[in-house]
C-alpha cells in the first residue's frame, strides 16, 4: 500500500469506544489517513455503537453468547468484515478471543494497557491490568500495540509507550495516564502499517525506514 492510499479499517469494540473515538478524531483532523468502513460490537448496549452512529459508520452487533464456540463467533465476525473492503482489523477494547484465519496474519492489531509480556493474558484487561501493576510495585507501566495471533496478548509487538507509576497512583489515575499514551501509540502503529513499514520477523516486528 502506498502512503497516498487511504487505509480501510474495521474496528471491533465491546464497551464505551474511547479508542474508537480516538481513531475517529485522528482521521477527522487528518493526522491519520484512514477510513473506518465498519464497526463490530459484541454488546448491544455499548456506548461505542453511538460513537459509530454519530459518525455515520455502519455497525454490526455480534454477541459471543449466541455462539457455542469461539471459532464460530470469530468466523461470523470475519464474514461481516468481508462484506466491506478492509485492509486492517483493529481491536479497540474488544474483550473476547478473536481467532483469525491464516490469511489475516499481520492484518489484525490490538492495544493492551500494559507493557507486554507483563500483566497480560486472559483476564488481564482494563482496570485489572492497572490494579495488578500497582500491587506489584512496578515503577513503569504503559501500553503495547501488537499484531494479533490466536492467543491472548501474544502477538508480535509493534509499539510500546511508557508512563511512571507513582506510589500514590490508583488504578484510575494510572489508567488516565496510560490512555493518553494509547491515543498516540495506536494511530502511530496504524500509520506505520499504512506506509508498509511493518515487517514481522518471528516474534519481532521490524519498523522499516521510509
Amino acid at each position: 500500500m502506498s502512503i497516498s492510499e487511504t487505509l480501510n479499517l474495521a474496528i471491533l469494540v465491546s464497551g464505551s469506544g474511547t479508542t474508537l473515538q480516538n481513531i475517529i478524531d485522528k482521521i477527522n483532523d487528518n493526522t491519520l489517513n484512514a477510513k473506518i468502513q465498519m464497526v463490530i460490537c459484541s454488546s448491544p448496549d455499548a456506548y461505542g455503537i453511538k460513537r459509530a452512529e454519530q459518525n455515520s459508520i455502519p455497525v454490526t452487533i455480534v454477541q459471543q453468547k449466541d455462539y457455542n464456540q469461539s471459532e464460530t463467533f470469530s468466523n461470523t465476525i470475519i464474514k461481516e468484515i468481508e462484506k466491506y473492503s478492509v485492509d486492517l482489523i483493529i481491536l479497540a477494547g474488544f474483550l473476547h478471543l478473536f481467532k483469525i484465519p491464516d490469511k489475516y496474519t499481520g492484518k489484525v492489531m490490538n492495544i493492551h494497557p500494559g507493557l507486554i509480556p507483563a500483566f497480560c493474558g486472559k483476564g488481564y484487561y482494563g482496570h485489572h491490568v492497572h490494579k495488578a501493576a500497582i500491587e506489584s510495585g512496578v515503577k513503569i507501566s504503559g501500553c503495547t500495540v501488537h499484531f494479533v495471533n490466536n492467543e491472548y496478548d501474544r502477538g508480535p509487538i509493534i509499539v510500546q509507550r511508557t508512563v511512571h507509576v507513582h506510589v500514590d497512583d490508583s488504578p484510575d489515575t494510572l489508567a488516565q495516564k496510560i490512555f493518553k499514551e494509547e491515543c498516540i501509540a495506536y494511530p502511530e502503529a496504524i500509520q506505520l502499517f499504512a506506509e508498509g513499514r511493518l515487517k514481522i520477523e518471528g516474534r519481532k516486528v521490524r519498523v522499516l525506514n521510509n
